[in-house]
């Protein structure tokens, strides 16, 4: 009897302490669940690092504005308006330069030579790596899509998106996008802010890429600003004035190869003036053409709580970064902006499928074969 009862008394504690155990892991296993869930619900965790000062400053900055129990901070939803440059902000700007230029230097060497001059292909053929993208080239660029009609251009800057870029591996020209900069638009769009897109591109060709792209829903075409290339009436680009005849059912716009203003510096500011007709809350940038819509933001005469954001490209693995975060960020702090770290702050900065190449530029074979 002595036996059994021993026997039963152990069976008792090991069941006894069984239970405990189950009970515990059941414990840990939905304090894990519910940690991860959490963790999932904290905006900009996806692709941003958890200790991104950048990121916490946005996420306060947007839990402040729109709380409307904040009275001294609420922003108004019609007025909760973001502005970002997309070369280098949202995009890839380093195959080995801009979406645009690889795209005229596409369009006068290999698509389209018949199509252009022999000074237009000189001049693509002599683009490298550290070029300085000012009006010059812009001008270039209006010359080389003459007599094309908007939805021409349109098509080729997205049929140009198809092309493999050689500076990264497994890449398109559309899907340089950079998924952290993406999750922002988003997180602002959840939260009832307006996009525009303000970029140095020809608006055009801007429009074609953002329609092409994983913000495509979050900005309307109409919300793009970009540079400007003359259009007319087809058949009245010589006429003088636009106010000298009328457009009627089935006519066509087109580029007539003139120049109107390159979309950078103070360029920004006017025509986000003259485009919104109020001053922004939030801009996002990368360089100091992108400074004039900055400074414009964190004016003081904004009726609302702003902020600014400067994305420096400072990776030099994933990337082509070539920025010194220590000086680029202390710069941008002294001028009130708030500087992102392409390395520091962005988890992950294109798909899994997508690596920087070998090499960055390959030089051409002879380009100007052909040209006089």
């Amino acid at each position: 009897m002595s036996i059994m009862k021993c026997s039963s008394f152990n069976i008792k504690k090991i069941r006894s302490l069984l239970s405990v155990f189950v009970i515990a892991a059941l414990s840990a296993t939905l304090i894990y669940i519910a940690g991860c869930k959490n963790n999932s619900e904290i905006p900009l965790s996806e692709y941003w690092s958890s200790d991104s000062e950048a990121a916490v400053s946005l996420r306060e900055y947007v839990t402040k504005v729109t709380n409307s129990k904040d009275t001294a901070n609420f922003i108004p939803v019609e007025d909760r308006i973001a502005v970002f440059d997309m070369d280098g902000t949202l995009t890839c700007e380093t195959y080995y330069t801009y979406y645009d230029t690889m795209m005229f230097i596409s369009f006068c060497l290999e698509d389209h030579p018949e199509r252009v001059s022999d000074e237009l292909t000189v001049a693509a053929a002599q683009i490298r790596p550290g070029y300085t993208a000012g009006e010059e080239l812009a001008r270039n660029f209006a010359k080389a899509y003459a007599g094309m009609t908007v939805e021409e251009l349109y098509d080729y800057a997205v049929e140009f998106g198809q092309k493999q870029t050689d500076s990264f591996k497994n890449m398109r020209y559309i899907d340089g996008f950079y998924l952290p900069m993406v999750e922002v638009v988003k997180y602002l769009y959840d939260n009832d802010f307006t996009i525009y897109v303000v970029s140095g591109t020809e608006r055009t060709t801007t429009r074609a890429i953002i329609a092409n792209s994983p913000i495509s829903e979050y900005v309307s075409p109409s919300h793009v600003i970009g540079t400007e290339f003359e259009v007319k009436v087809k058949g009245n680009e010589d006429v003088s004035s636009n106010m000298d005849y009328k457009y009627a059912d089935g006519d066509e716009l087109v580029f007539t190869g003139e120049f109107i203003q390159k979309n950078l510096n103070a360029n920004k500011t006017i025509w986000i003036e003259r485009e919104i007709g109020q001053y922004p809350v939030l801009a996002f940038g990368n360089s100091g053409s992108d400074t004039s819509m900055m400074n414009y933001t964190l004016d003081s005469r904004n009726p609302y709580p702003s902020m600014a954001f400067m994305v420096v490209a400072d990776d030099d693995v994933r990337e082509w970064g070539t920025q010194d975060w220590d000086e680029k960020s202390a710069a941008y702090k002294e001028q009130g902006y708030v500087p992102i770290s392409m390395k520091k702050d962005f988890l992950k900065i294109y798909p899994d499928t997508i690596k920087r190449a070998d090499v960055q530029y390959i030089e051409p074979e002879d380009a100007l074969e052909g040209a006089a």
